[in-house]
């Protein structure tokens, strides 16, 4: 298990920026339940510190676990995830008219955000044995159907968002494992005339493809003078909140829109609204910057990879959690339809937390195997920050 481990280049500017981010989380979570929160004005925050705690003993442990041991388990670790998954849709508990967790004890989970860690685990596995034959269709096609299963329950929760997101991973790690350019130009030809035909069916008043909440959360921000205004009402006062706060912020639990419960579950979907309030541009900027140079290093390490299997895993992370940020504050912005995505770290969600710092766990661990290219050639090398 401890095989091959370099503990010296354990990337610790990584563990930095998740820990910044994870304590900006704590912090505007804290300021966005303070007024409204049913269970106590810390009850939010409370949580979220402890699943950030969980999450680092995870990420912590994980970190000297060989992720090719990891990635022998990946059949256990798909079937687990199809159980958790077909688990919802039986015994799930239903919220906003999706129906996306399970009680587990005292505990609230949601096999979703799971998914998107055991799909990148299960794919890298898969392109990983088979990289020798992967545009082979015997081989292509069977893989594409078993990672298509998720994608399935997750689509009948309904959660529409998630399940793009974790399309969006299988296609990035399908160009990153190298297939071939006739499937990627064949894909496209099919899928471009496919998405121009589904975005003029979904327009329809017959149409059945989407359920009528998600297709006035898109038509409302393409059309908007074609609904009424209460229908744009939280990504209006989103956008007010974050113009609001100008160049530096009214200043932590000085958030007026917030007070004054303007933005339903803020500490969720619309967490970065309050981070534009109260912590302005710079606050917008500063967590802007921390997940671009944690998803910079995440790619630096797969780049630097000694196999296959870890530059897939961690490209994966990167995928997932670049995807998640710019849904997440597209939503916050009105550039996108409100989606229910979280901003990874910051975002209220012991699942997602937990779930994404186990991931960077592993990537810590892919980091710890590689070799530099003085080591290649028998030479010492020295590391800051464990980069070098």
């Amino acid at each position: 298990m401890f095989k091959d481990i370099r503990l010296r280049y354990f990337d610790l500017l990584t563990v930095l920026l998740v820990i910044a981010l994870g304590i900006a989380g704590i912090v505007a979570i804290g300021s966005a339940t303070r007024i409204n929160s049913p269970s106590g004005t810390d009850f939010f925050a409370n949580k979220q510190t402890i699943g950030l705690i969980i999450g680092f003993v995870s990420m912590l442990i994980v970190s000297v676990i060989d992720y090719r041991l990891i990635g022998k388990f990946f059949w256990a670790i798909y079937i687990l995830n199809i159980v958790l998954l077909v688990a919802v849709l039986f015994a799930g508990v239903t919220t906003n008219n999706s129906t996306r967790w399970i009680q587990i004890g005292s505990f609230t989970v949601q096999p979703s955000e799971f998914a998107k860690l055991f799909t990148i685990i299960v794919m890298a596995k898969l392109m990983d044995m088979f990289k020798e034959r992967i545009n082979k269709p015997f081989i292509l096609l069977p893989m594409l159907a078993v990672l298509a299963m998720p994608i399935v329950f997750i689509v009948l929760q309904p959660d529409l968002s998630t399940s793009l997101v974790v399309l969006g991973l299988i296609a990035i790690l399908l160009y990153v494992g190298g297939l071939s350019y006739k499937y990627i130009i064949a894909l496209l030809i099919i899928t471009i005339p496919t998405s121009l035909y589904g975005f003029w069916y979904i327009q329809q008043p017959d149409q059945t493809l989407l359920e009528d909440y998600q297709k006035t959360r898109i038509m409302s921000l393409i059309r908007p003078e074609d609904y009424d205004s209460n229908v744009l009402w939280q990504t209006n006062n989103s956008i007010q909140a974050i113009g609001s706060g100008q160049f530096s912020g009214k200043g932590l639990y000085m958030g007026k829109i917030n007070q004054y419960d303007y933005l339903p579950e803020p500490q969720t979907d619309f967490i970065f609204s309050i981070i534009g309030e109260e912590f302005g541009f710079v606050g917008c900027v500063t967590i802007i910057v921390l997940m671009f140079l944690l998803i910079t290093r995440l790619l630096w390490i797969a780049f630097r990879s000694e196999d296959r299997l870890g530059r897939l895993i961690a490209t994966g992370m990167a995928t997932v959690l670049g995807m998640q940020t710019f849904i997440n504050i597209g939503v916050a912005t009105g550039i996108l339809p409100n989606t229910g995505i979280p901003l990874p770290f910051v975002s209220y969600g012991l699942s997602a937390l937990v779930t994404n710092l186990t991931g960077i766990g592993i990537v810590l661990n892919i980091g710890m195997h590689r070799k530099t290219k003085n080591e290649k050639r028998g030479q010492p090398d020295e590391y800051w920050f464990g980069s070098a």
